[in-house]
């Protein structure tokens, strides 16, 4: 399994209402893209002042690497992607991308 975490800076102009709109268009991509699991989202909650000034992200588990390459490569990813990095601060500096692959136990 692959988990998918991303880590955004929103700009402050950026209504909550956009904010709701990404993520929509994000977990709608469950039903185009085989193998993809749950998307997860959330602010930062950490008491640790580690988040170097990334307050929201998400993740999204893919049942494969397959799966997750499908993903980035979709039509409808990129244009979910392009969306969500217009509403960061400095555009894809405002972006953190980490996978992590896990096996079943």
């Amino acid at each position: 399994m692959i988990r998918h975490c991303v880590f955004v800076r929103f700009r402050d102009d950026v209504p909550a209402t956009e904010r709701a709109a990404i993520h929509a268009d994000l977990e709608a991509l469950r039903s185009v893209i085989d193998g993809m699991g749950k998307v997860h989202f959330s602010s930062n909650v950490s008491p640790e002042p580690f988040a170097r000034g990334f307050g929201d992200g998400f993740t999204i588990d893919f049942r494969d690497a397959a799966a997750r390459d499908a993903y980035l490569v979709h039509e409808a990813h990129q244009r979910a992607g392009a969306r969500l990095v217009a509403a960061l601060k400095g555009g894809t500096e405002g972006l953190m991308v980490f996978d992590l692959e896990f096996t079943e136990m």
